[in-house]
């Protein structure tokens, strides 16, 4: 990072340090234009089939009642990480640290292995959050096939796309190679959006600078052709969309084009952002809010303890937010202009919930992560979950 660069995110740093930290206000955010989330659901001990959590008080009242699991999808996987559906309703997974890709033909949703990602395999000296992560379908799938993936190697993070004919994965051709690597902080979600472009999450891999350098590819959400090319109106001419992202793991877009994006904060506040072009999204200058000049605060955020966002999926004016450390479902509005009324679903009852994507019958799956080595793991996980919501 540039000498003046440091300088100018030291000063932020500290700035952030005496409004953050302080007095009598430590931890609190001003309240009107970012919203702090406020989970009041109990944790719930119940099991699948029972009546489901009752939501947070701080649900809207003219909002249906609180979602339901109506079965287990798939059992004893692997750390599921990245799920996407194809045009005929099945489905692809991902097992972050087998590197096996899955698919789940309806309507029984039968495991087979299709295929694994060989680069991505023997990430044993890499542990950590590394391994193959995001997953998305081609726009054109019924004509070219082509899958999408992110993955880490022992010295990067890459995106490839490879063919899947019939029942097995093609060799995948590398689109982006060089996106930082490390033990944490790996992004890896990817979404294809309205304009079909293919954008990618990636962390800063525990180097926060590299969040502020627009000439890094770490701690950015990346906007990109088909071919791994930066897309046309990309804002700074590279692949870069939008930087000072200190780990996304959640990306969706909603039903005016708008993409949200779920962040991993440090010790303080988990982020929900929506994303503007070339916006600077504060990290590591601040965390949270920071309303420093040429930043951008966040919608929402939580304590990091109820949160550790990872996936994100938009139905019907609402996000839905996957928690790892919080262990729970948030339902956020984000029918209007901006996100509004959070509030908390499933705590603690199935643990560590990983990624939530929207199946085609407008139902919701949601994978939990506790065969990760940050949870502790229950008779059959882990698990993909349907839920009504």
């Amino acid at each position: 990072m540039p000498t003046a660069l440091r300088s100018t995110a030291a000063a932020f740093i500290a700035v952030a340090l005496l409004t953050s930290c302080g007095g009598s206000d430590e931890g609190q955010l001003p309240d009107d234009d970012t919203i702090t989330a406020t989970p009041t659901a109990s944790p719930d001990e119940t099991t699948e089939g029972s009546e489901p959590t009752e939501p947070s008080s701080s649900a809207p009242v003219d909002k249906p009642g609180p979602p339901r699991v109506v079965r287990t999808i798939a059992t004893d996987l692997t750390s599921p990480w990245g799920l996407a559906f194809l045009p005929n309703g099945d489905a692809v997974v991902t097992e972050r640290d087998t590197s096996r890709v899955l698919l789940l033909r309806k309507p029984s949703y039968d495991v087979t292995q299709v295929g694994t990602i060989e680069a991505a395999v023997g990430l044993g000296d890499v542990g950590g959050e590394a391994g193959l992560l995001g997953v998305a379908v081609s726009p054109d799938f019924a004509s070219d096939r082509m899958l999408y993936f992110y993955f880490s190697t022992g010295s990067d993070n890459r995106i490839v796309r490879a063919k899947l004919d019939g029942d097995r994965l093609g060799t995948p051709q590398v689109l982006v190679d060089g996106i930082p690597q490390g033990p944490i902080h790996d992004g890896g979600r990817l979404a294809f959006g309205p304009d079909g472009y293919l954008y990618a999450s990636t962390g800063e891999a525990g180097n926060p600078e590299l969040a502020q350098d627009k000439d890094s590819l770490g701690g950015k959400i990346l906007r990109m052709t088909t071919d791994g090319e930066p897309a046309p109106g990309n804002p700074f001419g590279s692949l870069v969309w939008t930087w000072g992202h200190r780990n996304v793991q959640g990306l969706a877009f909603d039903d005016q084009g708008r993409l949200w994006a779920s962040e991993f904060g440090n010790q303080t506040w988990d982020e929900l952002n929506l994303i503007e072009k070339g916006d600077n999204y504060g990290w590591p200058l601040v965390e949270g809010r920071g309303d420093a000049a040429d930043l951008t605060n966040p919608q929402v955020v939580w304590p990091t303890d109820v949160a550790s966002p990872s996936g994100l999926a938009w139905l019907d004016g609402e996000v839905w937010m996957a928690s790892l450390r919080g262990q729970r479902l948030w339902r956020v509005d984000v029918s209007g202009k901006r996100a509004s009324d959070p509030a908390d679903f499933f705590v603690g009852r199935y643990g560590r919930m990983r990624t939530v994507a929207v199946a085609p019958d407008g139902r919701l799956w949601v994978t939990t992560s506790n065969t990760d080595g940050r949870g502790f793991p229950n008779d059959g996980d882990d698990k993909i979950l349907l839920i009504a919501p």
